[in-house]
């Protein structure tokens, strides 16, 4: 259901005062998305993922209830990660790779090395 003309004057209005008073919140709320957000929570939680792997490998051997909250820890970070990845969605990937598969994908990160191999080693049946 569309706004009325009198219900977007006054969200213009609202927008102009949080515009007058407070211009780095408006600035730091138009830069961040749906997609960003999740990318960040992401990285943060491959880190914790990481220390939670560290913890793991350091204390299993000498205290086991530490390793045991690693693994805790590690669960914790997947669970964040999958919710993540889900909201995200394939047009929030597609968005943050850049179009990875446009360039090549794995093949045009390594350019044209699988290539000059086979080609190299490429069997002459004569």
């Amino acid at each position: 259901m569309p706004l009325s003309e009198e219900e977007q004057k006054i969200l213009r209005e609202i927008e102009q005062q949080l515009n007058a008073t407070d211009p780095d919140l408006v600035e730091q709320v138009s830069r961040t998305t749906l997609y960003r957000h999740s990318a960040r929570v992401i990285k943060w939680a491959a880190l914790g993922l990481l220390g939670g792997l560290v913890l793991i490998v350091v204390t299993f051997a000498k205290t086991l209830p530490l390793a045991v909250v690693g693994f805790f820890v590690m669960l914790g970070c997947l669970l964040v990660i999958e919710r993540n990845v889900r909201k995200l969605g394939r047009a929030g990937l597609q968005t943050l790779t850049g179009g990875w598969r446009a360039g090549g994908g794995v093949r045009g990160f390594f350019g044209d090395t699988g290539r000059a191999w086979r080609e190299r080693f490429r069997r002459d049946d004569h």
